[in-house]
């Protein structure tokens, strides 16, 4: 069978009016438009289900086909019976809170300093180290929970949210992440900062403090936005480590908290009180993510057009 090379793709597109491939461009970007609108659409129905189902009246929160929007009989019924419950609904949200910042603070701070050493800074064996730290990426989360319980108990701190907070502030890890992801993320962002800059601010007299401080630390404030932004959402949505290491309702936090609210034999009240709590604990994290975005999207960018 003979191949014309005529009919190769570059050709035939040089054959084409200027109308033809403007109109082939518009037909193009109105398909990927389409496929990420819906993409959007099947990411945010399970919200928008949830958020419409909270205000229905309970006889009506689960009828098929599933309703998208809200009816002419919404009602804030289920958030008025969360509220009136015995469930510290305001407490597990205080405690959610204090968690979250708490772990976010910290964690960013230590991974941004020790990101900028292993980037910056010459130490004895910082390569080996390093590597050591990649390595322990590969060690699940899971098989660090004993250890680390049986320190916790023995410092006394079981039931208290310190046992949570004190593994982030150190960088050790948060909830549900190795400290290493916040070192490795800072550390590849702060070696593609330009050598002249840190060479400067030597010859201008600035230590390591200073330089770290006025220099590095402005720069790298769209991947210090977004590591927080992810590192406070795990925080705030982690079941795991809340449920071994904190008992009492006192300190128990969102996740775990909601948890207390199902009626283990499926009541339907009790379930759309669910509903209502689970669309209240989502609203932190989205004021979160809508205020950082720029940073956030800023982020991605620089990477990308580096990478």
């Amino acid at each position: 069978m003979h191949i014309s090379w005529d009919m190769t793709p570059v050709r035939l597109s040089a054959r084409l009016s200027p109308e033809t491939r403007a109109m082939i461009s518009r037909l193009r970007t109105a398909l990927i438009y389409a496929v990420l609108g819906l993409g959007a659409l099947v990411m945010v129905a399970p919200f928008l289900w949830m958020f419409t189902t909270s205000f229905r009246p309970v006889a009506e929160a689960f009828t098929l086909p599933p309703r998208w929007l809200p009816g002419l009989n919404s009602s804030l019924e289920s958030y008025r019976r969360l509220l009136a419950s015995d469930v510290p609904i305001g407490r597990f949200f205080w405690n959610s809170t204090v968690l979250a910042t708490t772990v976010t603070l910290g964690y960013v701070a230590t991974t941004t300093i020790a990101g900028y050493a292993f980037a910056r800074l010459r130490f004895p064996f910082k390569n080996a180290l390093f590597a050591l730290l990649l390595v322990s990426l590969m060690v699940p989360i899971q098989t660090t929970l004993v250890p680390l319980f049986l320190l916790m108990r023995w410092l006394g701190l079981v039931d208290s949210q310190w046992s949570i907070i004190l593994p982030g502030l150190t960088g050790a890890f948060a909830p549900g992440m190795s400290g290493v992801f916040g070192i490795f993320l800072m550390r590849q962002f702060f070696l593609t900062l330009p050598k002249e800059l840190f060479e400067a601010a030597r010859v201008d007299n600035a230590g390591h403090f200073r330089t770290f401080w006025s220099i590095a630390v402005p720069l790298a404030g769209p991947h210090i936005a977004a590591l927080s932004v992810i590192i406070f959402t795990m925080t705030w949505n982690d079941y795991f480590m809340p449920l071994i290491f904190l008992n009492s309702v006192d300190q128990m936090v969102l996740p775990v908290g909601i948890m207390s609210i199902r009626d283990p034999v499926g009541n339907s009240s009790a379930t759309s009180e669910v509903i209502a709590a689970v669309s209240l604990s989502i609203l932190p994290v989205l004021l979160v993510f809508v205020v950082a975005q720029r940073w956030i999207i800023d982020s991605f960018v620089r990477a990308g057009v580096k990478g």
